[in-house]
Protein backbone atom coordinates (compact mmCIF):
# COMPACT_ATOMS: atom_id res chain seq x y z
CA UNK A 1 0.00 0.00 0.00
CA UNK A 2 2.97 2.54 0.87
CA UNK A 3 4.26 1.64 -2.48
CA UNK A 4 1.42 2.57 -4.24
CA UNK A 5 1.12 5.95 -2.66
CA UNK A 6 4.93 6.79 -3.49
CA UNK A 7 4.23 5.88 -6.70
CA UNK A 8 0.86 7.86 -7.05
CA UNK A 9 2.77 10.98 -5.79
CA UNK A 10 5.54 10.83 -7.96
CA UNK A 11 3.31 10.47 -11.08
CA UNK A 12 1.38 13.53 -9.90
CA UNK A 13 4.74 15.66 -8.78
CA UNK A 14 6.05 14.41 -12.74
CA UNK A 15 2.23 16.03 -14.07
CA UNK A 16 2.73 18.78 -12.47
CA UNK A 17 6.53 19.39 -13.64
CA UNK A 18 5.46 18.81 -16.93
CA UNK A 19 2.36 21.16 -16.16
CA UNK A 20 4.43 23.93 -15.25
CA UNK A 21 7.25 23.32 -18.11
CA UNK A 22 4.48 24.10 -20.55
CA UNK A 23 3.32 26.69 -19.15
CA UNK A 24 6.61 28.49 -19.16
CA UNK A 25 7.03 27.45 -22.84
CA UNK A 26 3.80 28.87 -23.47
CA UNK A 27 4.18 31.78 -22.08
CA UNK A 28 7.95 32.86 -23.27
CA UNK A 29 7.67 36.29 -24.68
CA UNK A 30 8.27 36.65 -28.57
CA UNK A 31 11.69 36.85 -29.68
CA UNK A 32 13.13 40.46 -31.07
CA UNK A 33 14.61 39.76 -34.53
CA UNK A 34 16.47 42.84 -36.76
CA UNK A 35 14.65 42.87 -40.15
CA UNK A 36 14.77 44.73 -43.13
CA UNK A 37 12.36 45.58 -45.97
CA UNK A 38 13.67 44.52 -49.47
CA UNK A 39 12.70 46.76 -52.57
CA UNK A 40 14.42 46.35 -56.09
CA UNK A 41 17.59 48.22 -56.68
CA UNK A 42 20.14 49.35 -59.72
CA UNK A 43 22.38 46.11 -60.46
CA UNK A 44 25.80 46.36 -59.17
CA UNK A 45 27.96 48.09 -62.56
CA UNK A 46 25.00 50.43 -63.03
CA UNK A 47 25.45 53.06 -61.08
CA UNK A 48 29.00 55.47 -61.65
CA UNK A 49 29.90 58.33 -59.59
CA UNK A 50 31.18 61.76 -62.02
CA UNK A 51 31.09 65.34 -62.01
CA UNK A 52 29.22 67.73 -63.80
CA UNK A 53 31.55 69.20 -67.08
CA UNK A 54 30.70 71.56 -69.09
CA UNK A 55 30.25 70.52 -73.17
CA UNK A 56 32.04 73.28 -74.65
CA UNK A 57 35.31 74.68 -73.00
CA UNK A 58 38.35 76.38 -74.67
CA UNK A 59 41.85 77.28 -73.25
CA UNK A 60 42.64 80.15 -73.82
CA UNK A 61 46.45 81.22 -74.16
CA UNK A 62 48.41 83.78 -76.47
CA UNK A 63 50.38 82.78 -79.61
CA UNK A 64 53.38 84.34 -78.24
CA UNK A 65 55.90 84.47 -76.05
CA UNK A 66 55.82 86.99 -72.97
CA UNK A 67 55.53 88.13 -69.45
CA UNK A 68 51.60 88.76 -68.00
CA UNK A 69 51.15 92.44 -67.30
CA UNK A 70 47.35 92.06 -66.28
CA UNK A 71 44.51 89.52 -65.61
CA UNK A 72 40.82 90.71 -65.46
CA UNK A 73 39.28 87.56 -64.47
CA UNK A 74 38.97 84.87 -61.74
CA UNK A 75 37.47 81.81 -61.53
CA UNK A 76 33.47 81.82 -61.36
CA UNK A 77 33.74 85.34 -63.43
CA UNK A 78 31.07 85.67 -66.54
CA UNK A 79 32.68 86.58 -69.76
CA UNK A 80 30.98 87.86 -73.09
CA UNK A 81 32.92 87.22 -76.30
CA UNK A 82 35.14 89.60 -76.94
CA UNK A 83 35.81 90.64 -73.44
CA UNK A 84 39.78 91.16 -72.78
CA UNK A 85 41.11 87.98 -70.30
CA UNK A 86 44.69 89.33 -69.66
CA UNK A 87 47.39 91.26 -71.67
CA UNK A 88 50.85 90.14 -72.37
CA UNK A 89 54.13 92.58 -71.96
CA UNK A 90 54.06 94.09 -75.79
CA UNK A 91 56.60 96.69 -75.41
CA UNK A 92 58.70 94.12 -77.99
CA UNK A 93 55.97 93.90 -80.36
CA UNK A 94 54.81 97.82 -80.57
CA UNK A 95 58.39 98.16 -81.51
CA UNK A 96 58.10 95.84 -83.94
CA UNK A 97 55.26 96.97 -85.69
CA UNK A 98 57.03 100.56 -85.92
CA UNK A 99 59.97 99.18 -87.38
CA UNK A 100 57.76 97.65 -90.64
CA UNK A 101 55.90 100.72 -90.86
CA UNK A 102 58.94 102.58 -91.24
CA UNK A 103 59.90 99.67 -93.87
CA UNK A 104 56.74 100.32 -95.19
CA UNK A 105 57.39 103.37 -95.76
CA UNK A 106 60.38 103.54 -97.28
CA UNK A 107 59.18 100.98 -99.88
CA UNK A 108 56.64 103.23 -100.65
CA UNK A 109 58.95 105.85 -101.23
CA UNK A 110 61.49 103.59 -103.18
CA UNK A 111 58.42 102.71 -105.40
CA UNK A 112 57.51 106.21 -105.91
CA UNK A 113 61.03 107.25 -106.98
CA UNK A 114 61.16 103.83 -109.15
CA UNK A 115 57.82 104.89 -110.95
CA UNK A 116 58.98 108.13 -112.21
CA UNK A 117 62.65 106.95 -113.19
CA UNK A 118 59.74 103.83 -115.18
CA UNK A 119 57.74 106.80 -116.75
CA UNK A 120 61.14 108.97 -117.40
CA UNK A 121 62.68 106.85 -119.33
CA UNK A 122 59.67 105.65 -121.41
CA UNK A 123 59.05 109.09 -122.51
CA UNK A 124 62.26 109.98 -123.67
CA UNK A 125 62.27 106.78 -125.15
CA UNK A 126 60.02 107.85 -127.64
CA UNK A 127 61.65 110.78 -128.42
CA UNK A 128 64.63 108.76 -129.17
CA UNK A 129 66.60 110.59 -126.55
CA UNK A 130 67.01 107.36 -124.20
CA UNK A 131 68.30 103.73 -124.93
CA UNK A 132 66.15 100.97 -124.32
CA UNK A 133 68.51 99.16 -122.36
CA UNK A 134 68.16 102.16 -119.69
CA UNK A 135 64.03 101.76 -120.03
CA UNK A 136 64.88 98.12 -118.94
CA UNK A 137 66.60 99.02 -116.17
CA UNK A 138 64.28 101.37 -115.28
CA UNK A 139 60.85 98.72 -115.84
CA UNK A 140 63.13 96.16 -113.45
CA UNK A 141 63.93 98.95 -110.51
CA UNK A 142 60.14 99.32 -110.73
CA UNK A 143 59.41 95.87 -110.27
CA UNK A 144 61.80 95.62 -107.40
CA UNK A 145 60.12 98.28 -105.69
CA UNK A 146 56.90 96.96 -106.15
CA UNK A 147 57.99 93.45 -105.12
CA UNK A 148 59.79 95.54 -101.73
CA UNK A 149 56.03 97.50 -101.04
CA UNK A 150 54.55 94.08 -101.06
CA UNK A 151 57.72 92.23 -98.47
CA UNK A 152 56.85 95.64 -96.33
CA UNK A 153 53.00 95.86 -96.60
CA UNK A 154 53.43 92.20 -95.35
CA UNK A 155 55.89 92.32 -92.61
CA UNK A 156 54.23 95.14 -91.32
CA UNK A 157 50.83 93.24 -90.89
CA UNK A 158 52.94 89.97 -89.49
CA UNK A 159 54.04 92.85 -86.72
CA UNK A 160 50.60 94.13 -86.07
CA UNK A 161 49.18 90.34 -85.75
CA UNK A 162 52.25 89.47 -83.76
CA UNK A 163 51.03 92.31 -80.96
CA UNK A 164 47.30 91.58 -81.26
CA UNK A 165 48.30 87.97 -79.70
CA UNK A 166 49.36 89.96 -76.57
CA UNK A 167 45.94 90.92 -75.80
CA UNK A 168 43.64 87.47 -74.95
CA UNK A 169 40.03 88.04 -75.65
CA UNK A 170 36.67 85.77 -74.81
CA UNK A 171 35.68 83.80 -77.80
CA UNK A 172 32.64 83.24 -76.88
CA UNK A 173 29.66 84.12 -74.07
CA UNK A 174 30.94 81.30 -71.08
CA UNK A 175 32.32 81.00 -67.33
CA UNK A 176 35.86 81.46 -66.03
CA UNK A 177 36.50 77.40 -64.52
CA UNK A 178 40.30 77.74 -64.13
CA UNK A 179 43.01 79.86 -65.03
CA UNK A 180 46.85 78.76 -65.69
CA UNK A 181 49.28 81.79 -65.34
CA UNK A 182 49.45 85.19 -62.49
CA UNK A 183 50.34 87.99 -63.18
CA UNK A 184 54.07 88.58 -62.96
CA UNK A 185 54.78 84.97 -64.54
CA UNK A 186 56.44 84.17 -67.91
CA UNK A 187 54.14 82.39 -70.28
CA UNK A 188 55.19 80.50 -72.95
CA UNK A 189 53.27 80.12 -76.56
CA UNK A 190 50.26 77.90 -76.56
CA UNK A 191 50.55 77.55 -72.40
CA UNK A 192 46.56 78.14 -71.08
CA UNK A 193 46.34 81.50 -69.13
CA UNK A 194 42.40 81.19 -68.61
CA UNK A 195 40.01 78.92 -69.34
CA UNK A 196 36.43 79.38 -69.98
CA UNK A 197 33.13 77.07 -70.67
CA UNK A 198 29.83 77.38 -71.91
CA UNK A 199 27.58 76.45 -68.93
CA UNK A 200 24.41 76.52 -71.10
CA UNK A 201 25.09 72.58 -72.09
CA UNK A 202 26.35 70.26 -69.76
CA UNK A 203 27.58 66.97 -69.59
CA UNK A 204 28.22 64.30 -66.62
CA UNK A 205 31.16 62.96 -66.76
CA UNK A 206 31.85 59.58 -65.43
CA UNK A 207 34.37 56.55 -65.30
CA UNK A 208 33.18 53.47 -66.06
CA UNK A 209 35.54 50.20 -65.23
CA UNK A 210 36.22 47.79 -68.14
CA UNK A 211 34.21 45.47 -65.90
CA UNK A 212 30.96 46.92 -65.85
CA UNK A 213 28.18 46.34 -68.07
CA UNK A 214 28.66 47.86 -71.86
CA UNK A 215 27.40 51.32 -72.22
CA UNK A 216 27.03 52.30 -75.80
CA UNK A 217 26.18 55.86 -77.14
CA UNK A 218 22.63 56.69 -76.85
CA UNK A 219 22.05 54.65 -73.86
CA UNK A 220 20.01 56.33 -71.07
CA UNK A 221 21.00 57.30 -67.39
CA UNK A 222 19.36 59.44 -64.87
CA UNK A 223 21.90 61.60 -63.01
CA UNK A 224 21.12 63.01 -59.46
CA UNK A 225 23.14 64.95 -57.11
CA UNK A 226 25.03 63.90 -54.67
CA UNK A 227 24.28 66.71 -52.27
CA UNK A 228 20.97 66.31 -52.72
CA UNK A 229 19.51 63.09 -54.69
CA UNK A 230 16.15 64.13 -54.86
CA UNK A 231 17.14 66.47 -58.12
CA UNK A 232 17.94 64.18 -60.89
CA UNK A 233 18.10 64.69 -64.48
CA UNK A 234 17.62 62.93 -67.47
CA UNK A 235 20.46 62.28 -70.17
CA UNK A 236 21.99 60.09 -73.00
CA UNK A 237 25.41 59.25 -73.80
CA UNK A 238 26.89 61.17 -76.27
CA UNK A 239 30.58 59.99 -76.19
CA UNK A 240 32.54 56.94 -75.10
CA UNK A 241 36.33 56.57 -75.16
CA UNK A 242 37.62 54.14 -77.75
CA UNK A 243 40.08 52.50 -75.11
CA UNK A 244 40.45 52.40 -71.50
CA UNK A 245 42.98 54.57 -69.43
CA UNK A 246 46.31 52.33 -69.28
CA UNK A 247 46.18 53.37 -65.22
CA UNK A 248 42.66 52.71 -63.66
CA UNK A 249 41.58 50.71 -66.95
CA UNK A 250 38.30 52.77 -67.14
CA UNK A 251 36.64 54.42 -70.36
CA UNK A 252 35.13 57.98 -69.93
CA UNK A 253 31.70 58.69 -70.72
CA UNK A 254 29.70 61.98 -71.18
CA UNK A 255 26.28 61.96 -70.66
CA UNK A 256 24.42 65.02 -72.52
CA UNK A 257 21.78 66.37 -69.63
CA UNK A 258 18.59 67.14 -71.11
CA UNK A 259 17.21 70.75 -69.71
CA UNK A 260 19.45 70.98 -66.19
CA UNK A 261 18.47 72.83 -63.89
CA UNK A 262 20.61 75.47 -62.31
CA UNK A 263 21.54 74.01 -59.37
CA UNK A 264 23.16 71.25 -61.63
CA UNK A 265 26.31 73.43 -61.42
CA UNK A 266 29.66 73.00 -63.14
CA UNK A 267 31.81 70.78 -60.88
CA UNK A 268 29.34 69.18 -59.17
CA UNK A 269 29.07 65.77 -58.01
CA UNK A 270 26.70 63.25 -59.40
CA UNK A 271 25.43 59.97 -59.63
CA UNK A 272 24.87 58.68 -62.49
CA UNK A 273 22.36 55.23 -62.79
CA UNK A 274 22.02 53.26 -65.85
CA UNK A 275 18.27 53.22 -66.80
CA UNK A 276 16.82 50.03 -68.43
CA UNK A 277 15.09 46.75 -68.88
CA UNK A 278 16.46 43.98 -66.08
CA UNK A 279 19.12 46.03 -64.53
CA UNK A 280 17.77 46.09 -61.51
CA UNK A 281 17.17 42.97 -58.06
CA UNK A 282 16.60 42.52 -54.84
CA UNK A 283 19.82 42.95 -52.37
CA UNK A 284 19.92 41.01 -49.32
CA UNK A 285 22.92 41.23 -46.41
CA UNK A 286 24.93 37.85 -46.18
CA UNK A 287 24.13 37.52 -42.95
CA UNK A 288 20.04 37.28 -43.85
CA UNK A 289 21.39 34.31 -45.89
CA UNK A 290 20.65 30.56 -44.22
CA UNK A 291 22.09 27.33 -45.70
CA UNK A 292 20.27 25.00 -45.52
CA UNK A 293 20.67 21.56 -47.12
CA UNK A 294 22.78 22.89 -49.25
CA UNK A 295 20.57 25.50 -50.64
CA UNK A 296 20.21 29.27 -49.55
CA UNK A 297 17.07 30.17 -47.46
CA UNK A 298 15.84 33.50 -45.87
CA UNK A 299 13.29 34.07 -42.89
CA UNK A 300 10.20 36.40 -43.63
CA UNK A 301 8.25 38.14 -41.34
CA UNK A 302 4.89 37.56 -41.21
CA UNK A 303 3.99 40.90 -39.33
CA UNK A 304 0.12 40.32 -38.95
CA UNK A 305 0.90 37.25 -36.97
CA UNK A 306 4.32 37.90 -35.56
CA UNK A 307 5.72 34.94 -37.01
CA UNK A 308 8.76 34.11 -39.51
CA UNK A 309 8.66 31.57 -42.15
CA UNK A 310 11.84 30.20 -43.65
CA UNK A 311 11.68 30.43 -47.76
CA UNK A 312 13.87 29.02 -50.44
CA UNK A 313 15.78 31.69 -52.80
CA UNK A 314 18.11 32.04 -55.75
CA UNK A 315 21.20 34.32 -54.84
CA UNK A 316 23.05 35.47 -57.95
CA UNK A 317 26.38 38.38 -57.77
CA UNK A 318 27.73 39.36 -55.16
CA UNK A 319 28.61 43.24 -54.17
CA UNK A 320 30.26 44.31 -51.10
CA UNK A 321 28.79 42.46 -48.21
CA UNK A 322 25.34 42.07 -50.26
CA UNK A 323 23.69 39.79 -52.67
CA UNK A 324 21.11 39.45 -55.36
CA UNK A 325 18.01 37.44 -54.77
CA UNK A 326 16.98 36.60 -58.50
CA UNK A 327 14.01 34.60 -57.14
CA UNK A 328 11.84 33.96 -54.08
CA UNK A 329 11.70 37.66 -52.74
CA UNK A 330 9.41 40.66 -53.90
CA UNK A 331 9.23 43.97 -53.30
CA UNK A 332 7.94 44.68 -49.94
CA UNK A 333 9.15 41.28 -48.33
CA UNK A 334 10.83 41.81 -44.69
CA UNK A 335 13.53 39.81 -44.23
CA UNK A 336 15.49 38.93 -40.96
CA UNK A 337 18.96 40.48 -41.44
CA UNK A 338 20.82 39.06 -38.01
CA UNK A 339 20.33 35.64 -35.69
CA UNK A 340 18.90 33.14 -39.02
CA UNK A 341 20.69 30.03 -37.25
CA UNK A 342 19.33 30.36 -34.07
CA UNK A 343 14.92 30.60 -35.60
CA UNK A 344 12.75 27.97 -36.02
CA UNK A 345 9.59 27.91 -38.91
CA UNK A 346 6.67 29.37 -37.11
CA UNK A 347 8.67 31.13 -34.04
CA UNK A 348 6.89 34.43 -32.33
CA UNK A 349 9.00 36.94 -32.55
CA UNK A 350 8.93 40.93 -31.71
CA UNK A 351 10.52 43.36 -34.35
CA UNK A 352 13.25 45.56 -32.98
CA UNK A 353 13.95 47.39 -36.24
CA UNK A 354 13.27 48.40 -39.61
CA UNK A 355 15.64 49.32 -42.37
CA UNK A 356 15.02 49.75 -46.73
CA UNK A 357 17.44 47.61 -48.42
Amino acid sequence: MRRFLVLSAALIAATALAGCKKEEEAAAPPRPVLYSVVKPVALPGTRFAGTVQAKVQSALGSRVAGRLVSRSVHVGDLVAKGDELAVLDATAYELAVRSARAELSSAEATLASAVAADERQRTLLQSNAAARAAVESAEQSRAAAEAGLTRARTALKKAEEQLSYTRIQAEFDGVVVATGAEVGQTVSPGEAIVTIARPDERDAVVDIPETAVAIAVGSRFRVSLQINPAITVMGAVREVAPSADAVTRTRRVKIALENPPDTVRLGTTITAELEGPDLTTIMVPETAILVKDGKPHVWIVDAQKGEVHLAAVETGAAAGRYLSVSSGLKEGDRVVTAGVNSLEDGQKVKIEDEASL
